[in-house]
């Protein structure tokens, strides 16, 4: 309850400035506007996060100042979903890897 239930289950919404409710029916949904400011306050450059099925592995919001990261490929069975990962270099450049989803039995 309270600050975790919203660090894990704010999603980021393009359609958003600011905060608002989430349709999950818990915590909220925010803004590339509150990325921007989150990052200059802490110095930041990129913020990753995860907890949030997206097609491809990975998927970038926010001028790609956020990156989201689901690595579990087929998630639950439902999705055809990829899983990404990402890997962080000693000059700190970032680079993904993908693992494709596995093609369905008959």
């Amino acid at each position: 309850v309270g600050l975790m239930c919203d660090l894990l289950w704010s999603d980021p919404d393009t359609a958003v400035s600011g905060w608002a409710e989430n349709d999950r029916g818990v915590s909220f949904v925010f803004g590339a506007d509150v990325v921007a400011a989150f990052l200059e306050r802490h110095d930041l450059d990129l913020l990753v996060r995860a907890h949030q099925v997206v097609e491809d592995g990975y998927e970038f919001f926010a001028g790609r100042r956020l990156v989201t990261l689901f690595s579990a490929p087929n998630y639950c069975g439902e999705f055809d979903n990829a899983g990404g990962m990402i890997s962080v270099d000693e000059n700190l450049m970032c680079s993904f890897q993908i693992l494709k989803p596995s093609s369905r039995s008959a």
